[in-house]
């Protein structure tokens, strides 16, 4: 396989881009796919692994509580009301996790609550409990490190103010994306490490104030400025203000119970039985967290910490200082406490780096949500996810700040929603299902779905004005939009579901007529590749288009493409009211609206790098593209250019073609410098001994008719010694290189013509020229051999004559001496009937009087001559270098003469490359 030189790396793989290395740098080497695999989790490591968002938690539920408390103007009462609040919030806690209990029984594969609603109400209904997720997961991430952050600044009082509070936060996102990206595991023996150590610490809290309080040891806090306080309210508890403020309060406790859902959404991790193991680890993540949950505010009720405006220092801070004091033991005890509580609330909010992904991918793959969001990335994780986690947290953070109160309002709403409806889609398949005990499993199922729902109403009636509305209007947007994309999907699905029952035609559609319009804005090298291409397609008509919406720059484009003479008919269409999509859109419509024509429109595109493409392209070719696909018996193409790379492989070509050419200069005069012979019939050379004298050359032949005539500044060529051929340039376009060597018959006896420097074996062209390669180092450029090759003007002479070749053709390209009993082509001077016989010089389709037809040029020692084939694109055999015999009718133009539709006759095989070694005029 033939590799573009200069395109490839080092070992023939391709280049890396500046975007990709930066990835393998950060993320590391790529994994393969055999790299992914299920690790299965036992209890203990399982416990360790999925807990952390749930039990994480308690270390702020408590203060959450305390906080509307005390805005509701209680004052000290609102550490008596802890009590009862937090054990409500304890009941509804017990409740879901019996509620979840059964899901991870029946549900043995991940996806929780949004496989519970799809199986039972139907997957419409299910992206209800999808939206309500996709915005707990966010939400986790913003609560879990703002509260994190917290507890480091409880510790830290440098860092103690809110915006630098939030720009950490950020940050601590920032670095989870990063390592998820990587490939961090959930499935980890580290991350179970602060699960263990933040609630052993905190029991161990609970127990020693315990028995502070029992021996009257612990002492009260003694706030400072900035706690929470509320004007005092003298209505009394049955009052509806006072109704409200509790209301606002269990709303606010009910963050505690947030992360109980994971274990469901992970139940296909867990070792065989897979339930049973799912089912105990729930039930001993609940015990734990109730207990936290208890014990910090029982401590909050006999200690009276209070909650800060700006959430530093922490109630859980507080606490720990009060119960192990401030002696040495104490103050490493309290640091502990807050190392424990800030890593597990970071280890908490990386959960749902592994949530949010594999939540995306199951409603992605139901055709809810973007394909995109099914594709795993460079380290075999959903990237796309990942990404779109930390972005949507960030910027949560920003817009609201690093306060878990100010957070809280969009937390409980998405996660008392989706236990609604896994409690509620449980009843529903324990109604169904009538398995045994299912009477009492439809209960417990039921009464946590309708506990949940009334959560959620409290939520939103009063926490609205927080933020809570905004929930609910993500909520109202995101299941319609959701349910619109998979209508969309659908559609497609269908249309692909019936293309077999279409009945096949019994051929495919021909096309009589097959049009290529190329779309000139400039002529470059992006132009030139477009043309590469269309000429490939092998059209029946072949046109360039410039739409005119500059005069001044039509006519440099005018002068460029004449300079070039590339064969090809530029055609200038007014273009006034400068809407390129409608002109292209009329042009091609009209062209196809006859009968079996097929168009295509090749659109020349520079590409640059994504962010220099944007802002140098305003994508012109992608909105005419998009018009023209809507047109039947039409196709656009998109041709890219990669100009950078291009251009320094082309540099690179020149300067190694520059070297190359000074070394032959250098040996050619080494060669010709005059030095004393060894012997009187040899020449020796200064630097190497003479040679043997050979035998008597025997006398010199005369110079063959093609060889070019010597001048004055051009060495003497011995007998066998061509004169050498100079490589031709036009306004910076290389010219033909050298032609292939053809060997022939001639006619009478005669000197053979010295055959050219042969072709690589691969088909490459020589030296002097190549498929893009740069234009060959001369002096003075000649006329370039492509108009030669194109247009004549006028019989040739007599190839005997100095004139008798075209202005820059190559001697080495024969000129073969008509045979016996045919017409010399120099011979034909009037119209008639005529045999003739050459060898092709050039195959190409012009455009003649509307129509397109293949035009093959062929030379003979006495000229050329031109045969027209209309209605064909393509004879076989009849290639660049072919001795062909045409009969027929003969007439003559002004380039001379031509035959129309003759009938030919194949003499000899040819090559497929064209004289010069390109097989396109432009260097292709």
């Amino acid at each position: 396989m033939r590799k573009a030189v200069g395109f490839l790396g080092k070992g023939g793989d391709l280049p890396e881009g500046f975007g990709y290395s930066l990835k393998r740098r950060l993320l590391g080497a790529p994994m393969v796919n055999e790299e992914l695999g299920e690790q299965r989790l036992s209890k203990v490591l399982a416990l360790g692994v999925l807990a952390p968002d749930g039990i994480s938690s308690s270390a702020y539920g408590t203060e959450e509580i305390l906080i509307e408390l005390l805005k509701g103007g209680l004052g000290v009462t609102a550490f008596a009301l802890i009590l009862p609040l937090t054990g409500v919030v304890l009941f509804v806690m017990a409740l879901v996790v019996l509620s979840y209990r059964e899901v991870v029984t029946v549900y043995t594969r991940a996806g929780g609550s949004y496989v519970v609603a799809r199986d039972n109400f139907g997957p419409r209904v299910a992206q209800v409990a999808a939206v309500a997720l996709l915005i707990d997961y966010v939400v986790t991430v913003a609560v879990q490190v703002a509260a994190g952050t917290a507890a480091v600044a409880s510790a830290v009082p440098a860092i103690n103010s809110p915006d630098l509070i939030t720009i950490i936060s950020i940050a601590i996102v920032i670095l989870m994306c990063f390592g998820n990206l990587r490939g961090i595991r959930e499935a980890g023996k580290s991350f179970a490490v602060p699960t263990y150590l933040f609630s052993g610490i905190v029991i161990l809290m609970i127990i020693v104030g315990l028995a502070r309080e029992a021996l009257g040891a612990l002492p009260l806090y003694h706030p400072h400025a900035g706690v929470v306080t509320g004007a005092p309210s003298h209505s009394g508890l049955i009052a509806f203000g006072m109704v409200f403020v509790l209301l606002r309060a269990f709303a606010n406790g009910g963050s505690s119970l947030t992360g109980i859902e994971a274990v469901s959404n992970a139940v296909s991790a867990f070792k065989p039985p897979e339930g049973i193991n799912a089912r105990r680890v729930l039930v001993t993540e609940g015990v734990i967290l109730g207990s936290l949950v208890a014990g910090i505010s029982w401590l909050a009720h006999v200690t009276h910490a209070r909650p800060y405006s700006l959430g530093v220092p922490t109630v859980i801070s507080q606490e720990a200082r009060l119960v192990f004091g401030n002696s040495a033991f104490g103050t490493v005890m309290y640091i502990a406490v807050q190392a424990a509580t800030a890593l597990i609330l970071y280890t908490g909010g990386n959960t749902s780096f592994n949530g949010f992904p594999f939540l995306a991918n199951f409603v992605a793959e139901d055709a809810f949500l973007p394909r995109w969001l099914t594709k795993r990335g460079h380290r075999l994780v959903f990237s796309n996810g990942i990404v779109v986690l930390a972005v949507l947290s960030s910027v949560l953070l920003a817009a609201v700040g690093a306060n878990v109160n100010r957070l809280v309002p969009f937390y409980a709403i998405g996660v008392f929603t989706a236990f609604t409806m896994a409690g509620l889609g449980m009843g529903k398949y324990h109604y169904e299902a009538r398995e045994p005990h299912w009477r009492r499993k439809l209960v417990i199922n039921f009464s946590a779905g309708v506990t949940s729902a009334v959560i959620v109403l409290i939520f939103v009636v009063v926490k609205f004005t927080e933020g809570a509305w905004l929930v609910v209007v993500l909520f109202a947007i995101g299941v319609p939009t959701l349910i619109r994309l998979n209508r969309e999907y659908g559609l497609e699905a269908q249309v692909l579901e019936r293309i077999s029952d279409r009945p096949r035609r019994a051929t495919p559609p021909t096309y009589t007529k097959r049009t290529v319009y190329v779309f000139v804005d400039r002529f470059d090298l992006a132009t030139l590749a477009a043309l590469r291409y269309a000429r490939s397609l092998r059209p029946t008509t072949l046109r360039a288009v410039h739409f005119v919406i500059d005069t001044a720059e039509a006519d440099t484009l005018r002068q460029d493409w004449t300079r070039a003479d590339l064969g090809v008919v530029l055609d200038f269409i007014d273009c006034p009211d400068r809407r390129l999509p409608r002109c292209a859109a009329e042009l091609v419509s009209r062209e196809a609206a006859m009968p079996g024509t097929h168009v295509t429109a090749v659109l020349p595109r520079r590409s640059y790098s994504p962010l220099l493409g944007r802002l140098l392209h305003d994508r012109t070719a992608d909105k005419i593209a998009a018009v023209l696909s809507n047109i039947q018996h039409s196709v656009a193409t998109i041709v890219p250019f990669d100009v950078r790379n291009r251009l320094e492989a082309l540099h690179a070509r020149q300067v190694a073609r520059a070297q190359d050419e000074a070394q032959a200069e250098e040996a050619a005069r080494r060669a010709q410098q005059p030095s004393p012979p060894a012997a009187p019939s040899e020449p020796v050379t200064r630097d190497e001994p003479a040679p043997p004298a050979p035998a008597p050359p025997a006398p010199a032949a005369p110079a063959p008719a093609a060889s070019a005539p010597a001048t004055p500044d051009s060495p003497p060529a011995g007998p066998s010694e061509p004169a050498p051929a100079v490589p031709a340039q036009v306004d910076g376009e290389p010219a033909a290189s050298t032609l292939p060597p053809v060997t022939s018959e001639p006619a009478s006896p005669g000197p053979a013509t010295a055959p050219s420097e042969p072709a690589a074996p691969d088909g490459t062209p020589g030296p002097d020229g190549g498929p893009d390669g740069p234009p060959a180092v001369a002096a003075e450029a000649p006329p370039s051999a492509r108009r030669g090759l194109l247009r004549r003007r006028g019989p040739s002479p007599a190839s005997g004559s100095p004139s008798a070749r075209p202005a820059g053709e190559k001697p080495s390209y024969e000129r073969p001496a008509p045979s016996p009993g045919v017409n010399p082509i120099g011979s034909i001077v009037k119209p008639g009937r005529a045999t003739v016989e050459g060898r092709v010089r050039t195959v190409e389709i012009r455009p003649v009087e509307r129509n397109s037809v293949l035009a093959v040029e062929i030379s003979d020692s006495t000229g050329d001559l031109t045969a027209l084939f209309y209605g064909r694109s393509h004879i076989p055999g009849v290639i660049c270098a072919a001795r062909v015999r045409f009969r027929g009718p003969v007439g003559l133009r002004e380039e001379g003469p031509v035959m129309i539709n003759p009938a030919y006759e194949l003499l000899a095989t040819g090559t497929a490359t064209p004289p010069g070694g390109k097989d396109s005029p432009e260097g292709s």
